[in-house]
């Protein structure tokens, strides 16, 4: 698959933009497991215009996980061509503009799933920022605002006209916010409706449900979000189903702890330790869920404060899992 000039490998997925989640760190250890395209956090577009410096740690890219998209926010049409310039500057590979975040304060404020009750407003802001680089522009959206007013199918063609290089479907409306089901049937509709490739996103877990959304939808390609939350060698998983439909175990305990614990390393190598180990609690009870015990664990994971307790709890799974 190729997104404008961008080629993509499309017996595999990518990683999708995840607020909080999809930062450097993780985005490059998904890579490393098998992710051939990840999408940076969401940007603010008048974050970026007012020269916030979140917002710009937030666009930082490395050489280890491209090709790579910078995915900006917001319902001004100026603004968000200013700032898909102003990341230009970081080097990403694609720009994605997000019309489809469920999160009241996101869409509250008419950004990411509110444009989709705007479907005029949503083509300028994508007219605006197709004009304003020369890179390729991609945008992610949902079913619909609810399922009274699903109009995915003329986001994706008003999307084609806007010279948009691919588009992205999440499975669900935004007043679902990430309740089941995902409508593949719809995907399927969109998909058929325009030539520009289509990106489905999910419910995706593992290489069995994508075979299923490739099957069901004819997408072009696949983004994996809350699926790779605390595994992300759901990668390996998928590339391994898709390519030759060998299906791939769960890790042991052990190998499980290896990847956190490095993970968790890498997070507070490029934000500190104080920050690191504070976004590493959520990271750690997504991988220790399921494990025998969990709950225990879970209370301890709470009341970290350091790498080297990390580390002792770490251990203490793996022997008591072994």
């Amino acid at each position: 698959m190729k997104i404008g000039n961008i080629e993509i490998n499309s017996r595999s997925a990518g990683l999708a933009p995840m607020a909080g989640v999809a930062d450097r760190a993780f985005r490059e250890i998904c890579v490393e497991f098998g992710a051939t395209y990840v999408v940076s956090e969401m940007v603010s577009s008048k974050g970026l215009t007012m020269c916030d410096r979140k917002s710009k740690s937030l666009l930082v890219l490395s050489d280890a996980e491209r090709p790579a998209a910078a995915q900006i926010f917001g319902s001004d049409p100026d603004i968000m061509a200013q700032s898909a310039v102003s990341c230009l500057a970081y080097q990403p590979d694609v720009i994605d503009i997000n019309m489809g975040c469920p999160a009241p304060k996101i869409a509250g404020n008419g950004g990411g799933a509110a444009l989709l009750k705007n479907p005029e407003l949503a083509q300028k802001i994508m007219e605006s920022v197709r004009k304003a680089v020369d890179i390729p522009v991609t945008v992610k959206i949902r079913l619909g605002w609810d399922s009274d007013s699903i109009n995915c199918v003329e986001m994706a063609k008003r999307a084609e006209a806007a010279g948009m290089d691919a588009i992205t479907v999440h499975g669900r409306t935004r007043s679902q916010m990430y309740a089941p089901p995902v409508d593949r049937e719809m995907i399927a509709r969109v998909k058929s409706s325009v030539s520009i490739p289509v990106i489905a996103n999910g419910d995706i877990t593992d290489g069995i449900s994508a075979a299923k959304m490739i099957e069901e939808t004819n997408c072009d390609y696949l983004l994996v979000g809350r699926g790779a939350l605390g595994r992300p060698w759901v990668f390996s998983q998928i590339s391994a189903y898709l390519q030759s439909e060998v299906i791939l175990p769960e890790p042991p305990v052990s190998e499980r702890m290896r990847v956190m614990v490095g993970h968790i390393r890498r997070i507070c190598q490029y934000k500190g330790e104080r920050v690191g180990i504070r976004e590493a609690r959520k990271h750690a009870a997504w991988y220790i869920k399921g494990i025998r015990g969990a709950a225990s664990y879970r209370q301890k994971v709470g009341a970290l404060e350091s790498i080297e307790q990390l580390e002792e709890l770490a251990f203490r799974i793996t022997a008591e899992n072994s």
